[in-house]
């Protein structure tokens, strides 16, 4: 049925079922599971901390892939307890939306499973968080929203 799933994780406690959601659809079809998390540049939130001197934050943007390496490990760790082997792990900077369909459509995913709503969830939409509202209409492949 599906040999290739993609699995976006921002390390969110819905995130967190989804990735359970994954890892029991991977091992129903024998699919090799693949993680990403993406991290976005904020250069407005960049540009405030170099105004503010208080001790040198250094670069924000390894600070912010350091930080999804955390949650990409964290998220691999899951999902070797859930007995998940065949398995591969990436963090992207970008647009969280268009990274996840950009990058299932090179890897050939053949579904993405995904939260309704992550860690940037801030009630811009009703029932979907705003990356899976517009994953659902990028992707060329299924999307199942847990």
């Amino acid at each position: 049925m599906f040999t290739h799933i993609l699995a976006p994780y921002d390390g969110s406690v819905t995130a967190n079922r989804a990735l359970h959601k994954a890892a029991e659809m991977a091992l129903l079809t024998g699919a090799k599971v693949t993680l990403l998390t993406i991290y976005r540049h904020h250069s407005m939130l960049e540009a405030s901390l170099s105004m503010v001197r208080v001790s040198d934050p250094g670069n924000l943007d390894d600070a912010m892939r350091e930080h999804a390496t955390e949650i990409i490990n964290h998220g691999k760790a899951v999902m070797a307890e859930a007995g998940i082997t065949n398995l591969r792990a990436f963090v992207r900077n970008g647009r969280p939306a268009r990274a996840i369909t950009e990058f299932a459509q090179k890897h050939e995913a053949d579904l993405i499973v995904l939260s309704s709503r992550g860690l940037g969830s801030s009630g811009d939409s009703y029932l979907l968080g705003s990356v899976s509202h517009k994953v659902i209409g990028l992707a060329k492949m299924p999307v199942l929203v847990v």
